[in-house]
């Protein structure tokens, strides 16, 4: 198959123009007479990866339903996001080890949909005070033990865990792990010198940034500020136009770059569905357009996916190509899968999206297959 006449997504050099070629599953060099298709006018990017959502079309990962998490990977392809890490909300480790389970089954079933690459635990290790749309009476110290029984569960499909490095026995948790899977410091009263502590402990990454956390002064930097001061570690970032502040969003691609920043959807089962009153990790939501949230006001989450989310950074005046590379190439590397996603690289998998000049989705190639 050979894509034609679009700007292709380049790593090193944005867009060019050129033509994307694949042979069956992989990306090639050139190719035969496998068909053409046409990408006049549009642009052409490798699918994306989305290491924090929580669920989409009425699924949840917390659920550990295997029919909801297949409806999750196969909406998730539909929109793009070729690649997904989907997160679980704080939950009792009973249910926490039924979530792990499901996915290692789905996974090793090898159910359509999206590729499932990975199992973000957002909870439990986290701060009460910061809990945001987390079950506070859930919540755990942090325990390096618990943690390898829930990977033990999943089955090598843990990539990511939250912990707020404040909570007693979080840095040596971080110290203990952090060689085993990505520790991304979450829903922290943290200050500077804390978070520092944890990125030099080994924390790599920080969740939904700004989000659940102390804010960025000039006499407390917070969170931020060490993240900032710490070039090893990545920021995830909510693009939805309701958690971050248009300014903020090019403020953070002007300090970290897009190398570092982490698009994510952070979305909830009400992505893709209509208004109305979802369920959340135990906790009533109530969406209407864009907006989700708890009784108390609180926002839980978001309704829009990691595509719409790329678009909107884009409208917030983010260069298309760091917003590409922030929603494909960083996620992959931050769950350590770029070896064989996130660029349109030969030998790697063709899987490919194809954008009109608004950024709307034409089609899309998983393994090489066109599916949208």
């Amino acid at each position: 198959m050979r894509i034609s006449g679009g700007k292709v997504f380049d790593l090193d050099r944005g867009f060019v123009e050129r033509d994307v070629c694949f042979d069956g599953p992989l990306l090639v060099p050139d190719s035969g007479d496998g068909g053409r298709y046409d990408a006049s006018g549009c642009y052409v990017i490798p699918a994306l990866t989305d290491v924090h959502f929580h669920g989409c079309r009425g699924a949840d990962l917390s659920d550990g339903d295997p029919e909801g998490l297949q409806t999750m990977a196969q909406y998730e392809l539909s929109r793009g996001v070729a690649q997904i890490c989907p997160a679980g909300m704080t939950l009792l480790e009973d249910r926490l080890m039924q979530v792990c389970r499901t996915a290692a089954a789905h996974r090793r079933e090898g159910r359509p949909g999206a590729d499932l690459v990975g199992i973000n635990l957002e909870g439990p290790f986290l701060s009460y005070a910061k809990r945001g749309a987390q079950n506070g009476d859930w919540l755990h110290e942090p325990d390096a033990a618990m943690l390898r029984r829930l990977m033990e569960a999943a089955e090598g499909l843990v990539k990511l865990v939250s912990v707020a490095p404040e909570l007693p026995g979080a840095l040596e948790f971080i110290k203990e792990v952090s060689e085993d899977v990505a520790v991304s410091v979450a829903h922290t009263t943290a200050d500077y010198d804390t978070s520092l502590a944890a990125f030099r402990a080994g924390a790599r990454q920080v969740t939904h940034l700004f989000n659940a956390m102390p804010g960025f002064t000039h006499r407390a930097p917070g969170v931020v500020g060490a993240a900032l001061d710490c070039p090893w570690s990545r920021v995830e970032l909510i693009c939805d136009g309701v958690h971050i502040h248009p300014s903020v969003v090019r403020a953070v691609f002007k300090m970290f770059g897009p190398g570092r920043v982490v698009l994510i959807s952070d979305t909830m089962r009400a992505a893709g569905m209509t208004d109305g009153t979802y369920d959340l990790g135990g906790q009533e939501v109530t969406v209407k357009g864009p907006l989700a949230t708890l009784a108390n006001g609180t926002i839980a989450g978001s309704v829009t996916d990691l595509m719409a989310c790329m678009k909107t950074a884009v409208s917030f005046g983010v260069p298309l190509a760091d917003a590409v590379r922030s929603a494909a190439v960083s996620p992959a590397q931050a769950i350590g899968i770029f070896d064989r996603v996130g660029s349109l690289d030969s030998g790697k998998r063709a899987n490919v999206v194809v954008l009109d000049r608004e950024l709307d989705v034409k089609a899309v190639f998983f393994k090489g297959a066109q599916v949208v």
